[in-house]
């Protein structure tokens, strides 16, 4: 049985809490690693938690608790992992344009790095050689995803060293004697097909011949879940199955066994994060009817920026009359959430929530407006526990410099 919270847990969290809030359920997040551990049994399968998506220390502890090792892409995301109890060989650090420093202090801290650009695989190899193994990221040149914002394996994609520079890639390995432990590609998120895995596969295992040293294939993540009633999701049983037929044959092949990596954050985190806000105005115009709420795109900008759906619900007033409405915030921009979509009578007063709010949710909010960022609770064994406290106003001035003018 699946697990989720109910509305009357919902509404008592908003009540003791406030709005806007962050909810997240423990046991909906320990479902979905079980899933995936039982998904990939029949592979040789290890999970980094993907902790752009989610990274409130108390779910990095958690995930530390499940077995999940972590993906990050920063080097403060890295210190985050460490500080809730990761080891380095459980911390993947995948960067994209940054300072070659910092990849020297993820080599410092001990953790696998992950390098997706010609220049800085030289300059690493020239300092360090083969004293520290490393991965490549790798850019398959696949379309895939759900748009092309959340495409990152296509040819014009910022990410990884193109498949074609393999040439470039092996003069430099063998130049610098760089150990090249692992290949990594990924090609974005919301990807219903599973063979758009197993083509990324072939290429990596065409890739691998390139390398005796490789250990790890890392296939990145982008399995989706649903969003509304009826919507797929990546079905990770059927790929676990194809994935293990694909690796043993290869293995028999070659004689080399590998390690399958994947990265998932979306999956792990998504269907278990709601996001509660409460109505201010109820607003009918010659267009539309307006439920303007307490939030806006600081606290929940994926509508806006990527155009994702998330199913909204009256939790004040589940039995009431099915009527039209846009979703909008409280900023002054436009920020709406949601256009003529069916919601269950709204009055002001009114706690409406967001569903599938876990991922990239408060992780890209901001102070837009001077507004205050929400708080964040953690259900877990039926308990609620306030995992962020809400802003106040002083953090709106906090690092801020008064100077005499």
């Amino acid at each position: 049985m699946s697990q989720h919270l109910s509305k009357e847990q919902l509404i008592e969290a908003a009540e003791k809490f406030g709005t806007p809030l962050y909810v997240y359920h423990a046991e909906k997040i320990e479902e979905q690693v079980n899933d995936l551990d039982k998904a990939f049994k029949e592979c040789n399968a290890r999970f980094f938690y993907a902790c752009k998506a989610l990274s409130n220390i108390n779910i990095l502890k958690l995930m530390h608790q499940l077995g999940t090792g972590l993906d990050c892409v920063s080097i403060h995301e890295v210190k985050l992992g460490l500080k809730a109890g990761f080891t380095p060989d459980k911390i993947l650090f995948t960067p994209n344009c940054v300072d070659f420093e910092e990849l020297e202090a993820g080599k410092q801290l001990g953790i696998h790095l992950n390098i997706d650009n010609i220049s800085m695989l030289e300059r690493f190899g020239n300092k360090y050689g083969n004293a520290y193994p490393i991965f490549i990221r790798l850019n398959p040149h696949i379309m895939a995803g759900g748009n092309f914002k959340i495409s990152t394996g296509h040819v014009d994609s910022k990410f990884g060293i193109s498949i074609h520079q393999m040439r470039h890639i092996e003069r430099i390995v063998k130049s610098t004697n760089l150990n090249v432990a692992g290949l990594h590609m990924h090609t974005g998120s919301e990807i219903k097909d599973t063979n758009v895995f197993l083509a990324g596969l072939d290429v990596m295992f065409e890739m691998v011949r390139h390398f005796e040293t490789v250990k790890y294939i890392d296939l990145g993540s982008g399995f989706k879940v649903p969003y509304y009633k009826d919507d797929v999701r990546t079905d990770v049983h059927d790929l676990g199955k194809k994935l293990a037929a694909a690796f043993l044959k290869f293995e028999k092949e070659s004689g080399r066994k590998m390690e399958i990596w994947f990265e998932p954050g979306k999956f792990l985190v998504s269907e278990a994060g709601y996001f509660i806000v409460k109505a201010n105005v109820v607003k009918q115009t010659t267009a539309t009817v307006f439920a303007g709420v307490n939030s806006g795109f600081n606290h929940l900008i994926r509508p806006m920026f990527y155009e994702a759906y998330h199913r909204i619900e009256n939790i004040s007033n589940p039995k009431g009359a099915e009527r039209i409405y846009t979703v909008v915030g409280n900023i002054c921009e436009t920020d709406t959430f949601a256009w003529d979509r069916k919601i269950n009578e709204v009055r002001e007063e009114d706690y409406l929530v967001f569903y599938n709010a876990g991922a990239y949710g408060f992780e890209m909010s901001s102070n837009f407006n001077s507004r205050l960022k929400p708080a964040e609770i953690l259900f877990k064994n039926g308990k609620m526990h306030l995992i962020r406290k809400r802003d106040v106003f002083d953090d709106l001035l906090r690092n801020q410099v008064e100077i005499d003018l």
